[in-house]
């Protein structure tokens, strides 16, 4: 089964996936990636203003095969 590694930036972070997931197709990384920025999404503090997340997809050779960009914005209208 192919292994595909999920590294996750924000503004001032980068987390290198060194481990991976063995995942059938792309299908399923597709899945499992949405499932890992809902997570992200449901986890974030109330009280931020601005947050942006990008989970970048490699396969087994580094090539980057797919990207997911997750921004949250609240703004106080007056």
């Amino acid at each position: 089964m192919p292994r595909f590694f999920i590294d996750l930036h924000t503004g001032t972070e980068h987390v290198r996936d060194t481990e991976g997931f063995d995942l059938p197709d792309v299908a399923a990384v597709r899945h499992k990636l949405l499932r890992i920025m809902t997570t992200i999404l449901r986890d974030l503090s109330p009280d931020l203003e601005r947050e942006d997340f990008v989970a970048a997809v490699r396969d087994e050779t580094g090539a980057f095969i797919l990207r997911s960009r997750l921004s949250l914005a609240m703004e106080a209208i007056e």
